[in-house]
This record gives structure tokens, C-alpha cells and sequence, in this order.
């Protein structure tokens, strides 16, 4: 398969499950814990109209903001779906002229450029059919040809950040590229929950939070030494956290790593605040999280110090 080829079919299966998107799923949680649906979509949309923009020749520089911030507006499906054939077209044009591409990091061989631009829209395909529930199975031709591309990649890119730590693989060519873009393809309910659970700690969101427990959860508090308090039902936790809250000055909860395995998970966070004299202070824990029925029936904390 040429790579032209290759791109425009990873392309054609992020349109087919950008348009099988229901208007109840923009605001779901995806296997992107930081991305809602619509995060996730308008992140590929920019990359997509940025494709367009490189291949036609426009600089960095010279596209400047434009392509900051939302770019779905009220029309998401059909947003994203013409950023989509503008970057097919732009791509189809310039790649048999081969050259560079200037993108953040320096010029870059444009087909290296479409290599990532196709092995990113497939693993966001994924990410979007685990998200809203339709078929999550990739073609295996294209599943091989961005895994035997990425082998050799994948290292550099870990150790640049640009992808998340590798992922569990479950067995087969699929489930081994997944994991290899930090990704578990056994993505499901749990993993869900964790990801609007966290974010609600993050927004401070006391009511969002709650939505995640079960009526008869527990939380185990990091003090007071050496066990802990313990807290059972969801109106005891939930008046802990609001004290928790209302006691410290601008609160910022950041999760630092999630590992969901079944139904238990990991969480590895910070939590800061504003001291009187105005500076940063913060501690660094983990929580150990038992789930039931795609909520959290407990959530035991542990801190460093």
C-alpha cells in the first residue's frame, strides 16, 4: 500500500466515526484522560487544517493563531469532516513532490510528516469509537503498516513526551499498537469514570465528583497519622471534600498518572494551595480506587511525608 493510500484510508475511518457521534457524547470522557469527545475532535481538526496549510505551503509563522482554540463551533461533525478533505487533498497534491515541511520542531521530510499525521488519525479513530461505543476494530493493514513505521520510532517519541507511557497489550497486532501509544484497548466504563473523576477534582467540581461514587462509598483520608480517618457514605465524603475545599486557597489538584486495571486503579496526583505568605505549597500522593457498576465504591489515599 503507498502511503498515500494508507493516509487517505486512516482518514476515511476517522470520518466514519467522527460522523456516527451523537449530540450526548461531545461532553463524554475518552481514553485521552485530559480530552472530552469534542477536545479530541477539535484536536484532530487543527491538525488537519494545519495539513492543509503546511502542504500548501504556508509557514508556521504565517498561519500564526489562527488555528488556536475551538474550531467546531455549532457544527462539529461537519467542521471536522471539511478539515478532513482539505487535508486529504493538500496531502494527495504534495507528497509526490516529496521536499520538507516545517513544522515546530524544524523541516521535516513530508513523508515522515504524513506517516505521523496517518498513525495519529488511526489511534484517534480508536480513541473516538472507544469513547461513544461503536466498533473499535481498526483495518489490520493499516494496524501493521503504523506499527512496523513506529517500531523504531517509538522510543525517541516516549522520551520526547509525545506519547504517554506504554500501555498493557492484550495480545494481537492491535491491541500491541494501542499499547504502544500508550493506550489499553480493554478502554472501558472504569476507565470512564476515572477520567470524569479526575477531571472534576481538577475543576474542583464538588458536585461532579459525587456523581462517580456509590451511595455507600468510602474514603480513607491521608491524616491522622498512622491510619487515617475513615469515611463511609457518600453524604460523610462528600462533606469532607467540601471542607477540604472551603479550607484551602486556590486549590489545584493535578493528576500526574492513572493506571486502571479491572476494577481497581491507581492515582498518582499533587494538590496545591496558596500559602498566607503567597507562595506554593503542595503534597504528592496516590489514591488506590476500587470501582462497582462503573462507579467508585472506595478510594483509599496515601500522601509522601
Amino acid at each position: 500500500m503507498d502511503l498515500n493510500t494508507l493516509y487517505h484510508r486512516t482518514l476515511e475511518h476517522w470520518a466514519d466515526v467522527v460522523v456516527a457521534v451523537r449530540d450526548d457524547q461531545w461532553d463524554a470522557p475518552t481514553p485521552c484522560s485530559e480530552w472530552s469527545v469534542r477536545d479530541l475532535v477539535n484536536h484532530v481538526t487543527s491538525e488537519d487544517l494545519w495539513t492543509a496549510e503546511l502542504m500548501g505551503g504556508s509557514t508556521i509563522e504565517e498561519v500564526g493563531s489562527r488555528l488556536d482554540g475551538d474550531l467546531l463551533g455549532d457544527e462539529p461533525v461537519a467542521r471536522s469532516i471539511d478539515a478532513a478533505k482539505a487535508a486529504t487533498t493538500s496531502v494527495a497534491e504534495r507528497l509526490p513532490r516529496g521536499g520538507t515541511v516545517p513544522l515546530s520542531f524544524g523541516d521535516t521530510d513530508v513523508s515522515e510528516y504524513v506517516w505521523q499525521l496517518a498513525s495519529d488519525h488511526l489511534v484517534h479513530a480508536w480513541d473516538l469509537s472507544a469513547a461513544t461505543g461503536t466498533d473499535r476494530r481498526l483495518d489490520p493493514a493499516l494496524v501493521a503498516a503504523v506499527a512496523g513505521w513506529f517500531a523504531e520510532r517509538e522510543e525517541a517519541y516516549r522520551g520526547a513526551g509525545a506519547v504517554a507511557p506504554r500501555g498493557l497489550s492484550h495480545g494481537g497486532g492491535q491491541s500491541d499498537l494501542l499499547a504502544s501509544f500508550g493506550r489499553d484497548s480493554e478502554w472501558g466504563p472504569n476507565h470512564a469514570c476515572a477520567a470524569r473523576f479526575l477531571r472534576a477534582f481538577g475543576n474542583g467540581d464538588l458536585d461532579a465528583i459525587m456523581l462517580e461514587m456509590t451511595p455507600d462509598c468510602v474514603f480513607e483520608a491521608t491524616g491522622s497519622a498512622p491510619d487515617g480517618v475513615r469515611h463511609e457514605g457518600k453524604d460523610a465524603v462528600r462533606s469532607v471534600w467540601a471542607q477540604m475545599f472551603a479550607d484551602t486557597t486556590d486549590p489545584l489538584f493535578t493528576t500526574e498518572e492513572q493506571v486502571v486495571a479491572g476494577d481497581r486503579a491507581l492515582f498518582r496526583w499533587s494538590y496545591g494551595w496558596t500559602e498566607p505568605d503567597g507562595g506554593r505549597g503542595h503534597v504528592r500522593g496516590v489514591d488506590v480506587i476500587r470501582f462497582r457498576d462503573g462507579l467508585i465504591s472506595e478510594k483509599l489515599s496515601y500522601v509522601k511525608g
